[in-house]
């Protein structure tokens, strides 16, 4: 049997995948990827992603506002995100974060969306979902900041950022999650990043339509390619493809408590 794998990062809402749900649900399930988390970006968004939840059994929702879309964007409330959050197969809050990288215009703006969410997730207990790119040193000081003032637990998706911001994440108990940014030739240093990480609190994901991992990389991404990813972490921590993909299956269900089967 083809081993099951989670893809715990997708964006099914995108134009690129428009009319080809059924199709490309099928697939994932094919390739061993029994669930997805499809993510909101903008709220105004989060009917539609639900819809997509509401019709697969596969897959389930989160719903936030993406660093680089503040200032764009009606900022969320706590008590929306408390309200979308009582929906049953909305799973996590986010994405949120911090980019730096095309945005950092509004970075006094994304950190106080950042700690909106944060606390959202505090007060529905569910995870946060972390986007961080140029940003290290403060997305670091936000998290140590806002844990001391109430845990909640978290991922870093798609982490592709330092060694430190991996340590710092880790060392509050947060997970990273492997796209395919860690299976392109040039990812050496990021793969290095992750085996030194323990490998209860490794997540994979495909960050569809985004990033797709080799041997498909600069054509559109899916979620039966989550599987080409895991195959990459599975050499990454020394362990057979079954082993690694019931590891971070085990990691999914105990960060995404909502979407356990």
């Amino acid at each position: 049997m083809t081993p099951e794998i989670v893809d715990s990062h997708c964006h099914l809402d995108f134009p690129d995948f428009e009319g080809e749900h059924d199709a490309l649900v099928a697939r994932a399930v094919e390739a061993g990827v029994t669930r997805m988390i499809t993510i909101c970006t903008k709220l105004r968004n989060e009917p539609s992603v639900r819809a997509i939840a509401e019709t697969y059994p596969q897959v389930y929702f989160a719903a936030g506002l993406h660093p680089m879309s503040v200032g764009k964007e009606p900022t969320p409330t706590v008590d929306d995100l408390i309200s979308i959050a009582a929906h049953p197969k909305m799973v996590g809050i986010g994405e949120t974060g911090l980019d730096y990288h095309y945005t950092a215009e509004t970075a006094q703006a994304q950190q106080e969306s950042l700690r909106l969410h944060i606390e959202a997730a505090r007060e529905t207990a569910l995870p946060l979902i972390i986007h961080s790119r140029d940003a290290d040193e403060d997305m670091a000081a936000i998290l140590r900041d806002e844990h001391g003032r109430g845990a909640f637990t978290c991922v870093m998706h798609c982490f592709s950022s330092s060694a430190e911001l991996a340590k710092a994440a880790l060392d509050l108990g947060f997970y990273l999650s492997m796209s395919g940014i860690a299976t392109f030739k040039k990812s050496q240093e990021l793969r290095d990043i992750f085996a030194a990480a323990p490998v209860d609190r490794i997540l994979v994901e495909t960050d569809a339509p985004y990033l797709a991992p080799t041997p498909h990389r600069g054509k559109r991404n899916e979620p039966a390619f989550t599987a080409h990813t895991a195959r990459v972490g599975a050499e990454v921590f020394g362990m057979d493809y079954a082993a690694f993909a019931a590891q971070t299956t085990a990691n999914f269900d105990r960060l995404f408590t909502k979407a356990v089967r």
